[in-house]
């Protein structure tokens, strides 16, 4: 497979605190973060859960890439934070020429993540 060097992807760069994107956000893109931290967070009724925060070489945002289903977290940079941008069509495009029982597997684990995601975010505090 050939790989493609990240110096010809789109680049991306978040002041601390700004919102990359909203849970609930129609995802276009995914990220790979370069530089910096990503927290990624879950509303749980009226508390915000940290599912985890994120560094350097990190992807999120993969999910709605993969299941064409809304955003289902939050993503907030920690820090000055740098990204390679993973566009839709390009990921769709390989998806496409990829082993269907790949393809599968891949949209069940999606939706597993989701799932325990969603248990997380209805757990009583």
């Amino acid at each position: 497979m050939t790989q493609v060097p990240l110096k010809f992807l789109d680049r991306a760069v978040f002041k601390p605190g700004e919102v990359i994107f909203r849970e609930g956000d129609a995802g276009d893109r995914a990220y790979v973060i370069t530089q910096g931290s990503v927290e990624i967070s879950k509303q749980g009724g009226e508390h915000k859960i940290v599912l985890e925060v994120i560094g350097h070489q990190a992807i999120f945002g993969e999910m709605a890439l993969i299941d064409d289903e809304p955003r289902s977290a939050t993503a907030v940079a920690m820090e000055t934070t740098q990204c390679v941008v993973l566009h839709y069509k390009d990921l769709r495009r390989k998806l496409e020429r990829s082993d269907p029982f790949l393809r599968a597997l891949l949209r069940i684990m999606v939706r597993n993540v989701r799932s325990t995601n969603r248990m997380l975010a209805n757990r009583p505090s």
